[in-house]
């Protein structure tokens, strides 16, 4: 194990750091979400932070934001120490966050939530919409955007989102940027750009903290790391001299030697038939069979259709042809009861707009499908909903302080548990999942993959749609690779590569 003592980066000794955490603290009621951390972030040098869902990276970017006060330890800027007494504070340091889903206003123009809270003044103290425009088209350019400042926000990409959050943060002259999950719903070309970006901080010598679960992306833009784990910083050093596997074993405390657990299942008789199905705008003409006991990975590129067509297996969508069989049966799904029902559930891909009710407890978010087990003459009973969650609870190792909290408290991968979770209890047939792992750290990755097999492995008949080759060819035991709404084929586990899936997703094969 690596030892940390003040994580001061081994190829930049001879430049003074911009931003110093030491013994940093943060407690909450009945936990310590950060003990005695030491961080520090360095001019021109990308830091990545590393570690699982709920180690507590989160938390450490709200107090460098001013959101939260730690309860102990100390923060220092060019030597001398500060305090952050609210987000402005921070942002008047120089420190700014560009996160997932940026924070943005879809009805402010692009230069009007570039420079929202510090917008240029005349000399009448009101707002200089002029030079406003002209500055944010200035920050705009120097990032090569072609964005127009008096477009509205609500017309941008993603990708232009993210463009207009870092001339956000050029606009107030921040020293130290933060980025968190800055790639989860980027293309690759996307990233590509920027990554471009960030490397023209690094010269204007920013000082970046670089959150993200991807290690290839870790790998390819920081220069130094730092690792999370249950609150602690427990290993730090120059990425260039640390192999991914070291990173891996300081993330999660053990090795994690296959994260595809996936156990050999010899596939039974046919659960889910699908004939013909299609969809007007979506998709057409799908047919597969899928058998009890089978993991049936679904592969495509974005805008292929997986998505939508398991919508539509669930009755969120209604298919305008096609035929259904479970169990040799026709069914006819024209709502998600219907799907319930026949015993069909989905795992959707955005589990906390989709799959949850974050406000709500963990318990009432366990069983809100199966509520007909937990009431009696209509009234629900609380010691039968407490029952029900707890064994699936327990059964996904589900870690959360009491199933009382709010389920919006917990990490990720925890959250991807309870939905799961909540659809296990409904005791399905065939369970849909779209992308499970999406957002997950790779410890929890490994954990979900592990009970996605057992599943399997008792017989659960399951579709699951992922996005990330070694996934599909780790956990399926076939793939049907769609492009542009149709199936390109559907191949055997046995032989298949990464290049095969490719051409068949590309039309190259």
């Amino acid at each position: 194990m690596m030892a940390l003592q003040h994580p001061v980066a081994e190829d930049r000794t001879l430049a003074p750091a911009i931003l110093e955490m030491r013994g940093i603290s943060q407690i909450f009621p009945g936990v310590k979400a950060l003990d005695g951390v030491d961080i520090a972030l360095y001019p021109g040098t990308v830091t990545a932070l590393i570690g699982e869902n709920g180690a507590g990276k989160s938390t450490l970017v709200k107090i460098l934001t001013g959101i939260y006060r730690p309860s102990e330890g100390e923060i220092r800027i060019d030597g001398s120490p500060i305090v952050f007494a609210d987000a402005q504070a921070a942002i008047d340091a120089g420190v700014t966050a560009i996160h997932q889903e940026t924070v943005l206003f879809d009805e402010l123009t692009v230069a009007e939530n570039i420079f929202l809270g510090h917008a240029p003044r005349t000399r009448f103290r009101t707002i200089d919409w002029a030079t406003m425009n002209r500055r944010a088209g200035d920050l705009l350019r120097s990032l090569e955007s072609t964005i127009e400042p008096t477009t509205r926000l609500k017309d941008l990409s993603i990708a232009q989102r993210h463009l207009v959050a870092i001339s956000r943060a050029l606009s107030i002259e921040a020293r130290i940027v933060i980025m968190d999950e800055p790639t989860a719903a980027l293309s690759r070309k996307e990233i590509d750009d920027l990554f471009r970006i960030v490397r023209d901080l690094k010269r204007q010598g920013k000082a970046i903290l670089f959150i993200s679960h991807k290690f290839d992306e870790v790998y390819e833009i920081a220069e130094n790391y730092v690792v999370f784990r249950d609150g602690k910083a427990v290993g730090h050093g120059a990425l260039a001299a640390t192999p991914q596997d070291d990173i891996v074993r300081l993330m999660v405390g053990r090795t994690v030697a296959d994260a595809f657990p996936k156990i050999a299942v010899t596939p039974g008789a046919p659960v889910l038939e699908v004939s013909g199905y299609s969809h007007p705008t979506e998709f057409h003409d799908i047919s597969f069979t899928l058998r009890r006991g089978e993991i049936l990975g679904i592969y495509g590129l974005i805008g292929a259709g997986r998505s939508e067509l398991c919508q539509s297996l669930f009755g969120i969508t209604v298919p305008t042809s096609g035929t259904m069989q479970i169990e040799g049966r026709p069914v006819t799904i024209r709502s998600p009861r219907d799907a319930i029902r026949a015993g069909i559930v989905y795992v959707p891909e955005e589990r906390g707009r989709h799959g949850l009710a974050l406000p709500m407890p963990i318990f009432q978010n366990m069983t809100l499908p199966s509520l007909a087990r937990t009431s009696r003459a209509g009234f629900l009973r609380l010691a039968d909903e407490f029952a029900l969650a707890r064994k699936y609870a327990e059964r996904l190792d589900l870690r959360a302080a009491a199933l009382s909290v709010p389920v919006g408290t917990l990490s990720g991968g925890n959250q991807q548990k309870v939905v799961i979770g909540k659809w296990l209890a409904t005791q399905p047939k065939v369970i849909l999942l779209d992308e499970p792992t999406k957002g997950i750290d790779i410890g929890s990755k490994a954990a979900v993959h592990a009970f996605i097999s057992e599943l399997a492995a008792e017989g659960l008949s399951i579709v699951m749609i992922s996005s990330e080759l070694p996934e599909i060819l780790g956990m399926a035991d076939r793939v049907m690779v769609m492009k542009e709404g149709l199936s390109a084929g559907i191949y055997p586990r046995t032989g298949l590569t990464p290049e095969m899936l490719v051409r068949a997703a590309t039309g190259n094969a």
